[in-house]
């Protein structure tokens, strides 16, 4: 596990299996602005952890994708941003894993990760809004829902524009959230 600068937020991920992420990736490098691209396609779960977290964040992880499943997901949409698009994702179990971690650390949480939470993949952000309803348009004509299971959970470090990957806890238990 990397090394956590003191000062840096946390961001908690749900982290995506292989052929969803290429396909994701593949999307958000065609369609999001190449000067704001910093990141690879991701889930977000929580957007800032307090760095104090820094060892109690670990391990809650790591214990959380020790006792549960991947859990079941789906792509079934697109989900329109105002300025961007989205690939909309349905996974009931994610957020219950999601709610449960809410509720562990519910005094950390910022007003930005208290509120609900719909899961998504950002393809295209920050674009004005007839250049987000033509992708949506293009995307929705030949969109068809993928079904896939979550492989674990991600933590990173928020750096500027950029994250450092600091660990990542594959599901390997077997209770179904």
């Amino acid at each position: 596990m990397a090394t956590a600068p003191y000062h840096a937020p946390f961001i908690v991920t749900a982290e995506l299996p292989g052929e969803i992420f290429a396909w994701a990736n593949a999307l958000r490098r065609a369609h999001f602005p190449p000067e704001r691209n910093h990141l690879a396609a991701h889930v977000t779960l929580f957007h800032s952890f307090a760095p104090s977290l820094r060892e109690e964040l670990p391990r809650e992880l790591a214990r959380l994708s020790g006792e549960y499943a991947p859990p079941v997901a789906q792509a079934d949409g697109l989900m329109d941003l105002g300025g961007g698009t989205a690939l909309a994702l349905r996974s009931l179990a994610m957020l219950e894993i999601r709610s449960e971690i809410a509720e562990r650390f519910h005094t950390m949480l910022t007003a930005q990760d208290r509120g609900g939470k719909q899961l998504h993949i950002t393809v295209q952000n920050k674009v004005e809004r007839k250049v987000a309803q033509t992708l949506q348009a293009e995307l929705g004509a030949a969109f068809e829902p993928r079904a896939f299971r979550f492989t674990g959970l991600g933590l990173h470090l928020y750096l500027g524009p950029h994250w450092q990957q600091v660990g990542v806890w594959k599901f390997r238990g077997h209770q179904h959230a």
